[in-house]
């Protein structure tokens, strides 16, 4: 996404630009490609360490892609990636997610005809893929499971749609037929915008409340999800400043503010969320600490205990850090990590929060970092990991 203008083929020239560039790093090794990573090879034997699961989503319809859902294992104490397969035959594994009982992944597959596909997942590492439904737009970028884990939802980018998806428990997490599918239609696109472009949809803390980001339009909307048909009830709508292109919303552990990633301004903006309503006023637009002209902010993450919160910027290939105060009401700007890789898509901890993955799209890496329980600091573990374009990385 490297211009304001946003539209649908703008972002296919990107990912074809981005491809290109990844294709020089990336081919012949790393999760997904045909050949173990230089680094696995080069790197002498470390001692046994505990060792936990890792997938990372990329494109399968560009040069230098991966040919399914990437599987790999992290070291819980050095961090280091080892490749251990793919899940072959998905395609476009742009975001993936995991159900609540971690037994099923869930991918969107990012093409014109969209569709979100369901794998079931085994000890044994002889992965199921249990099926396909489209979403009934174009482009999906995003999807997210109800924690109650009946209910896939799902963002269309290219059409500015959200979907909900029905989960069978019975059939080990397959999806259902889908039950709702919205479009964006006002308030109208933001300037240099050719329409609505959904790029995430997540659960409130509260449960009951769905909230998904529309780049286009520059607005958050609040629904309200139906346990019973699947089906959402719009209930409100935040908007932010024209041009500022939101793109991901991470909300603070007290459930009472989140932070959102303005993608075409380069701002990051403090928003205060009524649980009890659904209701979400964005605050004024801050710095990301990346100085003149766009960086592209991807997402936010923040620490379990909410004092510390990082803002992956894909140009300036940095991680902001900030300290959060005043119960979640305030960032401070703290610095800029460089991420060492060129264009970190997407960054996420691992479940015990102490380490942070950043996968990047351009250089066809994912670089490790630990972090500072106390200060917030982060410290780079070991080389960047070798992969094809990877744009989603889960560490389980």
């Amino acid at each position: 996404m490297d211009s304001t203008a946003r539209t649908a083929t703008d972002r296919r020239r990107f990912l074809r630009k981005a491809a290109a560039g990844a294709a020089l790093t990336v081919a012949g090794g790393g999760l997904g490609g045909a050949a173990a990573p230089a680094q696995a090879r080069s790197r002498p034997r470390a001692r046994p360490c505990a060792t936990r699961p890792l997938f990372l989503g990329t494109y399968t319809s560009v040069p230098g892609g991966g040919s399914g859902v990437g599987l790999g294992t992290y070291d819980t104490t050095t961090g280091r990636i080892t490749t251990t397969g793919v899940i072959d035959g998905v395609a476009d594994p742009s975001y993936l997610a995991l159900s609540p009982c971690g037994r099923t992944l869930y991918t969107v597959n990012e093409r014109q005809q969209g569709t979100v596909t369901a794998i079931a997942l085994r000890d044994d590492g002889r992965h199921r893929v249990l099926g396909s439904r489209p979403t009934g737009g174009a482009g999906p970028c995003h999807l997210s499971v109800h924690p109650g884990g009946r209910w896939l939802l799902s963002a269309d980018y290219l059409s500015g749609t959200v979907a909900v998806h029905p989960i069978d428990p019975a059939r080990h997490g397959a999806l259902g037929a889908r039950t709702d599918l919205l479009t964006h239609t006002a308030p109208p696109p933001g300037p240099g915008q050719d329409g609505p472009h959904a790029h995430q949809i997540v659960t409130g803390p509260d449960g009951r409340h769905v909230l998904a980001v529309d780049l286009g339009n520059d607005t958050v909307y609040t629904y309200r999800l139906g346990l019973a048909a699947g089906r959402l009830a719009p209930v409100s709508y935040a908007t932010l400043r024209p041009g500022a292109g939101p793109r991901h919303l991470t909300f603070h552990p007290s459930g009472r503010h989140a932070y959102l990633a303005n993608e075409v301004d380069n701002t990051a903006v403090v928003c205060a969320y009524d649980p009890a309503t659904g209701t979400l006023t964005p605050g004024a637009p801050q710095p990301t600490g990346t100085g003149p002209g766009t960086s592209y902010p991807a997402q936010f993450l923040v620490t379990r205990d909410g004092a510390f919160a990082y803002l992956a910027n894909r140009g300036h290939n940095s991680l902001t850090r900030y300290a959060v105060e005043a119960a979640g009401a305030r960032l401070r700007l703290l610095d800029t990590v460089p991420t060492g890789g060129d264009f970190p898509r997407h960054i996420a901890f691992s479940p015990d929060g102490r380490l942070l993955f950043a996968a990047h799209q351009k250089s066809g890496s994912v670089t490790v970092f630990s972090v500072d329980p106390r200060r917030g600091g982060l410290r780079r573990l070991g080389e960047p990991f070798p992969a094809p374009v990877p744009v989603c990385v889960l560490p389980r």
